[in-house]
């Protein structure tokens, strides 16, 4: 079976506090932080034991994960495993570098977001052009608010051509066709950003060949519908894997839409759908977004 599993367990801590952050944070206590230890590893020793399974993972913990030994080392050991196809995490950059040493860099990869105000812009800059002279796979972004425009644009201009620019659509925020084409020169595919998706009713691969999992192994289609469908670890989630349509109004978020067989997203992204690396990643000037049969955002 080919299998994607998005995996948020119980970490709710992050080390930046942004005014815009939609995850509501909290500060995680020793207790806490142990909880989640012990549920990644569970989830971990779930993952490498599924050795007649092609595993695709990502980790979109609610707070920043690769502070964390145990992300890193997590990520690093699931790298290395025959059966797991790619391996990546959202993650805003703030750690330490030199633990992607241990991985297998053909199938590890990183989502990364700046941060305007939380961190210095030089050092973010110096993290990604040390992912880059490590050979990283790794997507860089931020959110499409008009107080980033600058700072996005100077971080187009001074990241290696071949590193993807994404721009997120700020939640709540409402872009005039001028404010989205200035976005959209750096991002020439935020208009699939730009406005929620249509969804209810339309083919979605969540609910069978995507699942989300969470600390406690239940298993839901995704992070956006809560219906359970069982759970990973008594293995009761395999027998509702079917084709499913979706039963929100709109979906607004990349991990989501995504996934929607009604756009053509996993064609765009291929070969980099969890980590949001287009297929023709490279200089913004050198690409456009292939609308095909109407599939338009």
């Amino acid at each position: 079976m080919d299998l994607t599993i998005l995996y948020r367990g119980p970490l709710a801590s992050c080390d930046y506090d942004c005014p815009y952050c939609p995850f509501a944070k909290r500060r995680d206590t020793r207790a806490q932080l142990t909880a989640d230890r012990a549920a990644l590893e569970r989830f971990a020793a779930w993952a490498a034991a599924q050795q007649d399974d092609r595993l695709s993972l990502l980790f979109t913990p609610w707070g920043e994960g690769l502070v964390r030994s145990w992300y890193r080392r997590t990520l690093a050991e699931l790298s290395r495993l025959p059966h797991v196809r790619r391996v990546a995490i959202q993650t805003n950059l703030s750690c330490r570098t030199d633990w992607l040493d241990a991985a297998d860099l053909d199938t590890l990869a990183l989502w990364c977001t700046f941060h305007p105000g939380q961190t210095p812009y030089d050092r973010f800059l110096a993290k990604c052009h040390d992912l880059a002279g490590r050979g990283v796979r790794h997507s860089v972004g931020v959110v499409g608010l008009p107080e980033h425009l600058e700072h996005a644009r100077r971080l187009r201009a001074d990241l290696p051509a071949q590193v993807y620019l994404w721009v997120n659509a700020a939640e709540g925020h409402t872009y005039t066709d001028a404010e989205a084409d200035r976005w959209s020169a750096l991002d020439p595919l935020f208009p699939y950003s730009r406005h929620p998706h249509r969804s209810a009713g339309l083919p979605c691969r969540t609910g069978e060949s995507v699942i989300s999992v969470d600390g406690d192994g239940t298993v839901r289609r995704c992070h956006f519908v809560r219906s359970e469908l069982g759970n990973l670890y008594d293995g009761s989630y395999r027998r509702a894997l079917r084709p499913r349509t979706c039963p929100l109004t709109t979906c607004d978020c990349h991990i989501g839409y995504v996934h929607l067989e009604t756009l053509p997203l996993y064609d765009i992204f291929a070969g980099g759908v969890l980590e949001r690396i287009p297929a023709q990643h490279g200089a913004p000037a050198g690409f456009r977004v292939p609308w095909t049969d109407g599939h338009q955002p």
